[in-house]
């Protein structure tokens, strides 16, 4: 499985986007369910793309990650590339469409 770097503070988040040529950003919570039965799924696709690096946050740790990324519901997973996000996905993701888009981007980044 992918492996994770855990992200506890909004500086951290900022600088991994910022270090990190091709970033995911993954935005859960504890007492969610469904964050926790898609995170391994998230970890599983990513092992198809090495050059993404998968971080995680959880946004009771972390509450400012909602104002500064508008997130609005968890779980969320967000794509970055050069600092710049591409992909965005929340709740409900559909892990098929899901893996066509990040073909496709990771695919005219390399």
């Amino acid at each position: 499985m992918k492996e994770m770097k855990e992200l506890t503070s909004l500086n951290m988040i900022e600088d991994f986007v910022q270090e990190n040529p091709m970033s995911f950003l993954y935005v859960s919570r504890q007492e969610c369910s469904v964050c926790h039965a898609v995170l391994p799924r998230v970890r599983e696709l990513l092992d198809h793309f090495p050059d993404i690096r998968l971080g995680h946050i959880d946004a009771n740790a972390v509450p400012e990650v909602a104002a500064a990324y508008s997130i609005f519901t968890v779980p969320v997973i967000l794509y970055f590339i050069e600092g710049q996000e591409v992909l965005r996905k929340a709740r409900f993701i559909h892990f098929e469409e899901l893996a066509e888009q990040i073909e496709k981007i990771y695919g005219l980044n390399q």
